[in-house]
């Protein structure tokens, strides 16, 4: 073990990172079943069992963040799930490596564009008066539309603007699975009389499934979490129907107004409706496949 101790030093950060940030505040979750008192601290409020889960249930508005949020969830996994891969495969076949090379670096430059300066762009191009899309729209002769502020573009805007932002980055897993495929397994696969299509369906997919089951499994695990950024800057008063979700109305009742034992509670059946969802899929995919997290 000592003779190792440079890569326990190595880890060191990572396993601080990990126990500062997300295990030492597993103490405060505590909140969630009690009335939080400032001057009396965590241990001095008093519990009030289930109080606050109850007031989240019953809310007026709880359906329609659940849906909301699973729905924006879904819809993301959905769509942005395969492409990576499909792009991947794709790109993989190209020879040209100056050309592919050019493609990969076009594809992982949106990723660096922070969350801000993505919901400007969205609002600039997709303006209903002199945004570039709306301006095509009405020199093909057609009336501008309001993408931004309608509820029934929200859910397609906040997932197609992700996908194209993040595509590039998210299919650099693949691209290094690719790498490792043995060429002599194309190579007979040519002699063979195997098509491209072919060899890309019975050689490159298959490599590439216990890694995209993984990462399947993951993303699973976090359905019920939408990222707060992006959805917050993309709300509006007009489209607050389809884009209220968990993390922003928890931001709004339980922080905003000091709420914090009912921010807690709210995180708290958030977490663990991911927890049982990862739980659930993991499973299902242990029993369809030999892949899985455990």
């Amino acid at each position: 073990m000592l003779n190792d101790y440079q890569l326990y030093l190595f880890i060191l950060p990572s396993v601080l990172y990990f126990l500062i940030f997300h295990y030492v505040p597993i103490y405060g979750v505590q909140l969630a079943f009690k009335d939080f008192v400032a001057t009396k601290g965590i241990w001095g409020s008093p519990w009030v069992g289930l109080k606050h889960f109850k007031l989240f249930f019953s809310s007026y508005y709880f359906w329609e963040i659940i849906g909301n949020t699973v729905g924006i969830s879904l819809y993301s996994l959905i769509a942005g799930f395969p492409i990576p891969i499909i792009f991947a495969l794709m790109l993989n076949e190209v020879s040209n490596k100056h050309y592919k090379k050019l493609v990969q670096t076009v594809s992982y430059a949106p990723h660096f564009i922070s969350t801000v300066v993505m919901v400007g762009m969205l609002y600039i191009f997709l303006h209903p008066v002199y945004g570039i899309v709306n301006t095509l729209i009405k020199f093909l002769g057609f009336e501008a539309v309001d993408f931004i502020n309608k509820p029934e573009y929200f859910k397609s805007l906040y997932v197609w603007s992700d996908i194209w932002q993040h595509t590039g980055w998210n299919s650099v897993i693949y691209f290094a699975v690719l790498s490792n495929i043995d060429p002599e397994q194309h190579e007979s696969a040519i002699i063979d009389g195997a098509s491209r299509l072919q060899r890309i369906w019975y050689i490159n997919v298959p490599v590439l499934m216990p890694t995209a089951v993984i990462l399947l499994i993951l993303n699973a695990g976090s359905i019920m979490s939408v990222g707060f950024e992006k959805v917050y800057l993309m709300q509006a008063p007009l489209n607050i129907k389809a884009s209220e979700v968990i993390s922003t109305y928890v931001y709004k009742v339980g922080l905003q107004s000091a709420r914090y034992s009912f921010s807690t509670a709210v995180g708290l059946f958030n977490s663990v409706i991911n927890f049982m969802l990862l739980v659930l899929v993991n499973r299902v995919a242990k029993k369809l496949s030999s892949t899985s997290l455990w």
